[in-house]
């Protein structure tokens, strides 16, 4: 593909997000930029994040990881739909009760100001790693293939594509985003739906065919009993808690949930979402399998890492026509999970750090602006570090790092759920760091003490750490 043509298509997809940023911040108030004014009808939530979960680790990722781990993937997915479960039967009841902006206002009212604090800053920690973990991927594919054919850097590419999601954020925030997302999602499925059909062409096999062909080939293993980090319970079970720390525990998440009209449709929302979403992991393995499978055929070398293979293959062997179908699949992995989290960094830093409540400043606007440039610019820098210091496949990366991030968060809901004891609240963020750092000793000794090498399941283990070391600064219940 020429440079020219992609420029072209990346231009008109910003100018069509930047239309549909303007249609809806027409009419807002100070309420629009952190709820939407909990209007937003709970299908488009359901279809816009199944954009925002996927992302671009998912869209590049996944289908690569499958010549590492075949669909070991899935046995994770399965264990999402449980997770699933707790957030929408016992999260969202607590947060629409409480009619919170931020869900970690509850840790104050349950247990006190540190508590409060400390969940917010895990929040932020593990957001902007993860936003950032995720842009450097499709930032290392723009770089590809753009920037490099004009000597651009990727410090440059990078900026850009920064630049470009603060522009049709920084007015609407989550007004915005849910029909960007809406936008994005339809983008990155029919990249990958045209991706398939047209591999299939290309080997000359009908969908049955493809089915056999895929179920036929090495890639297709599933289910995995023995003690490899693949084993179905470690997958299963750390794919469940995944769900419930990333999205029932993060910000930027719920607060597309809070901006449905009802509790009964926010769960509506998140039945429908996380059963479409088994099948759409489904269809990016069968189309890791098919990549590997046509490379095989086409007698095409295998890139060094994974990640690449489907970027090379899009780019340089597809058709045209598939070609614009991943830029433009791939740009709105980009933007549907960075737009998102950047406007939920802002919310939470203005409500749980500056104390803002919508309407009540005169400079409160000045004051959001300011805090989206604030973490745009902590993005690009992350990034930045990213690019000298990451080498291993970036779906791995995101879910090591939310091991360590989101565990005190685990473990600080579930205290505050399932016990009724007050807390010591000045010794909470002493608790929530050390957790993370025992789990961290653990994790790299495990092998030698007991014999178990640990994966994505050391999220359950932190948790569990901080929940022990909140037990151990309670004290009784008053009567």
């Amino acid at each position: 593909m020429s440079p020219a043509l992609i420029i072209f298509v990346i231009t008109a997809y910003f100018i069509l997000l930047m239309s549909i940023s303007w249609l809806t911040t027409r009419k807002t108030d100070a309420n629009t930029f952190y709820t939407a004014n909990r209007q937003s009808p709970w299908y488009l939530v359901a279809f816009g994040m199944i954009g925002a979960t996927l992302s671009g680790v998912t869209f590049i990722s996944v289908p690569g990881e499958v010549g590492n781990s075949q669909f070991s993937y899935f046995q994770m997915v399965l264990g999402y739909l449980p997770g699933y479960f707790v957030v929408g039967a016992v999260l969202l009841p607590l947060y629409y009760r409480l009619k919170l902006i931020t869900i970690y206002s509850y840790l104050k009212e349950r247990m006190g100001n540190w508590s409060y604090q400390t969940g917010a800053f895990y929040f932020l920690l593990s957001r902007v790693v993860q936003a950032s973990f995720r842009l450097f991927l499709v930032a290392g594919v723009l770089q590809l293939a753009i920037f490099d054919a004009f000597n651009i850097p990727f410090w440059a590419t990078v900026l850009i594509a920064i630049s470009l999601i603060w522009l049709y954020t920084f007015r609407g925030g989550i007004k915005t985003i849910v029909f960007t997302d809406t936008i994005q999602t339809l983008f990155m499925l029919s990249s990958v739906v045209i991706s398939i059909f047209l591999i299939m062409g290309e080997l000359d096999l009908s969908i049955s065919d493809t089915i056999g062909r895929i179920r036929a080939s090495e890639y297709s293993k599933t289910f995995f009993w023995d003690g490899s980090g693949e084993n179905f319970f470690k997958q299963f079970f750390s794919g469940m808690f995944i769900v419930i720390v990333m999205t029932g525990l993060d910000q930027d998440m719920m607060q597309k949930n809070l901006t449905c009209r009802n509790l009964k449709d926010a769960q509506k929302n998140m039945f429908w979402f996380s059963i479409i979403l088994v099948f759409v992991n489904l269809l990016f393995l069968g189309l890791g399998a098919l990549l590997f499978i046509f490379a095989t055929e086409k007698g095409i070398a295998l890139p060094d890492r994974t990640d690449d293979l489907y970027p090379l293959l899009a780019l340089d062997h597809f058709n045209i026509y598939a070609g614009v179908f991943f830029l433009l699949g791939i740009t709105a992995a980009a933007y549907s999970s960075a737009d998102s989290a950047l406007t939920s960094l802002t919310t939470t830093f203005c409500v749980d750090f500056l104390k803002i409540k919508p309407g009540e400043r005169k400079n409160e606007k000045q004051i959001r602006l300011l805090v989206h440039l604030g973490f745009s610019i902590l993005i690009f820098i992350t990034i930045m570090i990213f690019q000298v210091i990451s080498d291993e496949s970036v779906i791995r990366g995101v879910f090591t790092a939310a091991g360590y991030t989101y565990g005190p968060l685990l473990g600080l809901f579930a205290f505050g759920l399932f016990t009724l004891r007050p807390l010591r609240d000045k010794w909470v963020p002493f608790v929530c760091i050390l957790s993370p750092i025992l789990s961290y000793i653990i994790n790299l000794n495990s092998k030698d003490w007991i014999g178990y090498q640990f994966g994505f399941e050391i999220l359950i283990v932190n948790g569990l750490l901080t929940f022990i070391g909140l037990w151990l600064i309670s004290r009784k219940r008053q009567k």
